[in-house]
This record gives structure tokens, C-alpha cells and sequence, in this order.
């Protein structure tokens, strides 16, 4: 999977790669060693899995962003790392570009949800929002979560719909306010559950 990764990012001169662990308890030690801005964590690791490992560097180094890269796809296994304080989970195989994506979401504080998998997720979160609800969203809210779901940044969206990114922002806050949900993440359960998406 190193490897895989290497490769999957050498045409992003912007991404470096400061040190690889092959087991939980390793990639903890590197952590604390190198104290980088994002790591990317599969949860089948040995001795000390990739939830446990995330856990505990979240705890020692709270502003460190993690992405899941894995083949785990159980929605037990996907709330548990969300849980775990991972940022963003992307599946092993998915086209680099969304690796990437989940990447640069996390960077900027967004949560990521591989759209392969987000479905699967709906029924563990918080219930759907109301009709009343989904009907107090301008057409201009519903564009912006339309483009969450797809995993879009707030940088993205802004360039997508011709907003500034404050814009982009304060109709972030009005979703997630009008819909009664806390992140990024609930906000496009939300949005699948009701049919808008």
C-alpha cells in the first residue's frame, strides 16, 4: 500500500511524504517524531489498529488532519474511524483524484466522505430533517449542499458558483443551522435522506 501511495502522489509536488509505518504503534512514534500537517491512516494495521492509532495522535496532536485510506467499507468500521477523530475516509482503489480530494478537504478543515460509501452511513446518523425544513433552503443553499455532498470544498465551491469564499461560508453555516446539524458530513446525510441529492 506504500508504494500504491507513493505513487498515487508523486505528481503532486505540493504533498511530501515525511515518513511511512507499517504497523499502528510505529505510525503513532512518527507522529509524535514528525508532527505533520495531515497523515494518511488505514485502519488493518498490526499490533495497533488504524482507529486506536488515530485516537491516540488526535489526542497528543489535536490540530493533525487524518485521512482513511481503506478498503474497510462496514458501517460500523466507518462511523468508528469518523468517531475516532478522522477527518476525511476515502476507499482503497477510488481514482487518485479522490484521494486527493479527501486530502485537500481535510486540509482545510472539511470532512471528507468517499461518495462510494456515504450512503451507507445515512441510516447512523442523526435522523433526516423535516420537509419544512429542506423547504426553508434558499435555491442558493441548496446549490452550495448539492456541491458538499460531492465532497467540495468551500475554496471549490466558491470558484464553482461564482462566490467569494465567505459567501461560500456564511451559506455553510446557514445549512448546517437550518438543518440542525453540526458538520459538513451530517449536513449531506441529511441532504441523501431527504432526496435532494
Amino acid at each position: 500500500m506504500q508504494l500504491g501511495l507513493e505513487q498515487s502522489l508523486e505528481d503532486y509536488p505540493e504533498l511530501s511524504i515525511v515518513d511511512q509505518a507499517n504497523d499502528g504503534y510505529l505510525g503513532v512514534e512518527a507522529a509524535l517524531k514528525h508532527r505533520p500537517d495531515l497523515i494518511v491512516m488505514d485502519i488493518g494495521l498490526p499490533r495497533l489498529d488504524g482507529i486506536a492509532a488515530t485516537q491516540q495522535i488526535k489526542a497528543a496532536l489535536p490540530t493533525v488532519r487524518i485521512v482513511m485510506l481503506t478498503s474497510h467499507t462496514s458501517e460500523t468500521e466507518i462511523i468508528a474511524a469518523l468517531s475516532s477523530g478522522a477527518d476525511a475516509y476515502c476507499i482503497k482503489g477510488a481514482d487518485v483524484t479522490r484521494l486527493i480530494a479527501a486530502i485537500a478537504a481535510a486540509s482545510e478543515g472539511a470532512t471528507y466522505l468517499d461518495p462510494q460509501i456515504a450512503r451507507r452511513v445515512i441510516e447512523h446518523l442523526k435522523p433526516p430533517a423535516n420537509d419544512s425544513t429542506i423547504g426553508q433552503l434558499s435555491q442558493r443553499e441548496l446549490e452550495v449542499l448539492k456541491l458538499m455532498v460531492e465532497g467540495l470544498s468551500n475554496p471549490e465551491i466558491a470558484a464553482k458558483l461564482y462566490l467569494s469564499p465567505n459567501t461560500v461560508k456564511t451559506h455553510v453555516r446557514g445549512i448546517m443551522n437550518k438543518l440542525a446539524v453540526d458538520d459538513r458530513v451530517q449536513a449531506a446525510v441529511v441532504a441523501l435522506r431527504s432526496g435532494l441529492v
